[in-house]
C-alpha cells in the first residue's frame, strides 16, 4: 500500500497566490492555499486512475489455482484512492505498489510536478516488518487505517473461499486527529472563562456534532474514542466549573451538572419553566464502520440520479429538503409496499397519523410514499376519518338523550320529558 501527496510546488504553476518572508537573511516561500486548490488538484490528477489501469492489465496476477486472473479482476485488485491531491495505492503484492510509485513520478514529471518524499511512504496494514518505515497501517483523511491479529471467531471471514482471513480491519480516528480536536475544545473553554455556561454551550455542541459526525463511519465507538473525548472534555469542564466557582468543587457540580433522565451528569443549565440547554456528548451519536455504503460505480450528485444521492446524502440541490431528509430516513424504500424508490416514480409526502385523526405536522409524523400508495393511505384514513366522524355524532346524540326519559317501541324511538310544563310523549 502507498500512500502520497504532490508537493504543494505545483499551486504557483496553477497561478495561486503566494507570499515571500525575508526571515534570518534567508529568502523562502510560503505558499497560501486558496478555495482553488482543490478544484485545480483533480484537474491536474484528472487521467491518473486510467493509466494505472492500463498498468494493471499488465500485471502478472494468478488466482488460487494458479491461472492467470482476468483483465478485469486485474483491474479490480489494484485500488487507486484519491482526494484532491491526496491518494492511496492498495495492492496484496508490494512489487507492484514500488512499480506504481514509479509510474506515478514518471506522470507527474510530465507536467512538472513530483511527489513529496515526506508524505510519500509504503507500507503494510498488518506486518509492521514488512513496511519501509516499520509502522504498519496509514494515515488518510483524518483516519488511522490498520489491521491486527485475532482469532478465528472475530477475525473477517474471504469472500470466495469463504475461509478466515486472521485479522480484523479497524477504522479510526488518526492520533493528530484527536489532538487537534482537543486543543480545539480547550480554545473554547478558555475562550469562555468569564462568559456564562449557555454561551460555552453553544459554542461547544456544532464542534462536538460536527466531529462525530465525520468519523460516524468508523470504529471510534468500538475502540473507545468517543468516550475518551467525553472524559478529556469532562475534566476540562470541571477545571472551568471550579474556577467560576471560586475552588469550589462541590458547588461546581451542584451549579453546573444536573440530572436529566438516567444520566447524573449532564453539564446543562439550570432553567425555571424551560427546557435545559444540554451538552452534546460524543457518545450519543455513535459510529460504526459497517454502515457506510460504497458509492456506485461512476455515479455523481450531479448525474441526475435524485433518489439515489437524496437517499445517500439526505440532501439535493435538485430536490425539496424535507422529501431528500425522508428519503435518507427510510433509507430509500417506501414503508406502505416496502419497495424501494426508483427514478421517475412519484414521490409524495403523507402524514403517518391523519391530522383529522390527531396527528401532528412534525416531523416524526411525516413519511414519504409511492403515489399509488399514498392513494391507497388515503382511501384508508378517510374510512378511519368517517367512522371517527360517525362515533363523534353518535355520542353527542347520546349526550343529549341521556337528558331526557326515552325508551323503543315498535322500532319507534319515543322521547318522555317537559317542554314548557307541559308533558308530552
Amino acid at each position: 500500500m502507498m500512500e502520497s501527496r504532490m508537493t504543494r510546488n505545483c499551486h504557483v504553476r496553477f497561478g495561486e497566490r503566494y507570499e515571500e518572508t525575508h526571515q534570518s537573511q534567508d529568502w523562502k516561500v510560503r505558499f497560501v492555499p486558496t478555495p482553488l486548490s482543490p478544484l485545480l488538484a483533480n484537474v491536474a490528477l484528472h487521467g491518473l486512475e486510467t493509466m494505472l489501469n492500463e498498468y494493471a492489465v499488465t500485471i502478472d496476477y494468478r488466482n488460487c489455482y494458479g491461472r492467470q486472473e482476468s483483465q478485469k479482476n486485474k483491474i479490480k485488485s489494484l485500488n487507486f484512492i484519491r482526494y484532491a491531491d491526496d491518494f492511496l495505492v492498495l495492492h496484496r503484492d508490494s512489487t507492484v505498489v514500488h512499480r506504481c510509485r514509479d509510474l506515478i513520478s514518471e506522470w507527474l514529471n510530465g507536467m512538472g510536478l513530483q511527489l513529496k518524499p515526506s508524505k510519500t511512504r509504503i507500507t503494510h496494514t498488518l506486518n509492521p516488518e514488512l513496511s519501509e518505515d516499520g509502522l504498519a497501517g496509514f494515515d488518510f483523511l483524518g483516519h488511522h487505517i490498520q489491521q491486527f491479529p485475532v482469532g478465528k471467531h472475530n477475525c473477517a471471514i474471504e469472500p470466495q473461499n469463504k475461509k478466515p482471513l486472521g485479522f480484523r480491519t479497524l477504522i479510526t480516528p488518526s492520533k493528530d486527529a484527536c489532538k487537534n480536536h482537543q486543543l480545539e475544545l480547550k480554545r473554547v473553554v478558555r475562550k469562555h472563562k468569564y462568559s456564562h455556561q449557555a454561551r460555552l454551550i453553544n459554542e461547544l455542541n456544532p464542534i462536538i456534532r460536527g466531529w462525530t459526525n465525520y468519523y460516524q463511519f468508523s470504529d471510534a465507538q468500538s475502540v473507545g474514542e468517543l468516550t475518551r473525548q467525553d472524559h478529556l472534555l469532562f475534566e476540562k469542564l470541571r477545571a472551568w466549573g471550579r474556577h467560576k466557582c471560586k475552588g469550589k468543587l462541590k458547588k461546581a457540580y451542584e451549579k453546573y451538572w444536573t440530572k436529566i433522565g438516567n444520566n447524573n451528569w449532564v453539564f446543562a443549565t439550570r432553567q425555571e419553566n424551560a427546557n435545559p440547554l444540554r451538552l452534546l456528548t460524543h457518545t450519543e451519536f455513535g459510529s460504526s464502520s459497517t454502515k457506510y455504503v460504497k458509492v456506485k460505480g461512476e455515479d455523481s450528485p450531479f448525474n441526475g440520479k435524485l433518489v439515489y444521492w437524496s437517499t445517500r446524502m439526505g440532501r439535493n440541490p435538485d430536490m425539496p429538503s424535507r422529501k431528500a431528509s425522508l428519503l435518507k430516513r427510510q433509507k430509500g424504500v417506501c414503508p406502505w409496499c416496502c419497495l424501494h424508490f426508483r427514478e421517475g416514480d412519484i414521490l409524495e409526502e403523507d402524514h403517518v397519523l391523519a391530522r383529522a385523526l390527531g396527528g401532528k405536522d412534525r416531523y416524526d409524523n411525516l413519511q414519504l410514499l409511492h403515489g399509488h400508495c399514498h392513494d391507497a393511505k388515503t382511501a384508508l384514513d378517510l374510512s378511519y376519518i368517517r367512522e371517527n366522524s360517525l362515533k363523534k355524532h353518535l355520542k353527542q346524540i347520546n349526550k343529549e338523550l341521556d337528558k331526557f326519559n326515552w325508551f323503543w317501541k315498535d322500532d319507534i324511538l319515543c322521547i318522555q320529558g317537559k317542554s314548557r310544563g307541559r308533558e308530552f310523549h
